[in-house]
């Protein structure tokens, strides 16, 4: 029986140096993929960081050629970095925008520059801020974001030598309109739809407009205001997201109509957000008012039973199209909804907004800051 057991013994205690071996191994393979994980993205991170500093420095330190840089009148940060790039002075327009956004930049002069490839980005920022516009501007107005479209006609018409007319019956020629979808990427045929009230609504992008002509062409108004919407959704990584450019509109169109500030648009945009995933009407007042096309002081259980694709008491999901023009603030949080589960909200009289995630909380709201 002895013998038995010794045996026994030897059995076992091979067994458990052999799995002692495998453990070991299996150890060492995990503390080597380990090492080449943290290799790997310690590797990525300095090859980052390598590449970001490097756009940020200088060209090439030891060329003081000068290269003589255009900026025309009404360049955006992305055609400013894009222009830079063209003409060497900086390796990537990208870095340059977003160096730009994260330094808080503004202040860029249009005019004729003379940089060279020594000068590092907060050089060439500098330059570019103390230039000096080469015109004078002679045609210059502003219009506020969040106008019916109809509005900014009337606006456009009153601060230059365009008539109403002549814009109104321009943004509805549908030859006009089909080349211009031809030309902007944000344009689709919806905007044809026969139900769409204004076929631009939404894109004609709030903001000041200056001109060095004293007379512009209706076209070239036009088509000053699709740029700038074109360049702010391009800007705002629009191209990325699961909506289209006209959903996107769409919602910052009806943010911009509810909200007061950034925090509430945000917010509102988080609420737009969790009703569409879960198919509830978004409810809407703002919608309701474009519906009938006339501005109402308070929204009546009457004025929510019209019919109209615009009418989000209405119908399910977005209205048909954009419900005013909304402003850069408005198209971010479109794009960037809050994370949370409200489903819910009330715009006390006193100003303040009350959120909520169910009815029951909602209805308490209501009747307690009414």
């Amino acid at each position: 029986m002895s013998d038995k057991k010794n045996k026994a013994k030897l059995i076992n205690r091979k067994k458990l140096e052999e799995r002692q071996k495998e453990a070991s191994v299996v150890r060492k393979i995990v503390m080597i993929c380990l090492l080449l994980i943290i290799l790997g993205v310690a590797g990525g991170a300095y090859a980052g960081y390598h590449y970001v500093t490097g756009a940020i420095g200088p060209v090439d330190e030891n060329d003081d050629e000068i290269v003589h840089v255009t900026i025309p009148i009404g360049s955006t940060s992305t055609g400013i970095g894009r222009i830079l790039e063209e003409n060497g002075v900086i390796s990537d327009s990208s870095i340059f925008r977003y160096y730009v956004r994260f330094k808080n930049e503004t202040g860029f002069q249009a005019g004729d520059y003379e940089l060279t490839k020594s000068m590092n980005l907060d050089q060439i920022i500098d330059e570019l801020k103390e230039g000096t516009i080469y015109q004078e501007y002679q045609l210059s107005f502003t219009i506020p974001e969040g106008r019916w479209l109809e509005d900014v006609i009337t606006r456009i018409a009153s601060e230059t030598n365009l008539e109403e007319e002549e814009l109104t019956e321009k943004v509805n020629d549908e030859e006009y309109l089909t080349e211009l979808i031809s030309r902007f990427e944000m344009l689709e045929d919806v905007i044809l739809d026969e139900e769409i009230r204004w076929p631009l609504e939404g894109y004609m992008f709030p903001s000041r407009y200056d001109f060095v002509e004293e007379e512009i062409e209706v076209e070239q108004m036009i088509e000053s205001m699709l740029r700038r919407t074109a360049t702010v959704l391009t800007d705002n990584g629009a191209g990325s997201s699961d909506y289209s450019y006209h959903e996107i509109l769409t919602i910052a169109s009806i943010i911009e109509g509810e909200a007061r500030n950034d925090e509430e648009r945000l917010r509102i945009s988080g609420v737009i957000e969790n009703r569409l995933r879960i198919g509830m009407p978004l409810q809407m007042d703002p919608t309701v008012a474009y519906a009938h096309g006339e501005h109402f002081s308070r929204t009546l259980i009457e004025h929510t039973e019209f019919a109209s694709p615009y009418n989000t008491y209405h119908i399910n999901g977005l209205p048909i199209g954009p419900i005013n023009n909304p402003g850069e603030a408005s198209i971010r949080a479109a794009l960037n909804p809050e994370d949370h589960k409200y489903l819910y909200f009330y715009h006390a009289p006193s100003g303040n907004v009350y959120f909520s995630e169910t009815l029951d909380e909602h209805n308490r709201a209501v009747q307690q800051y009414r």
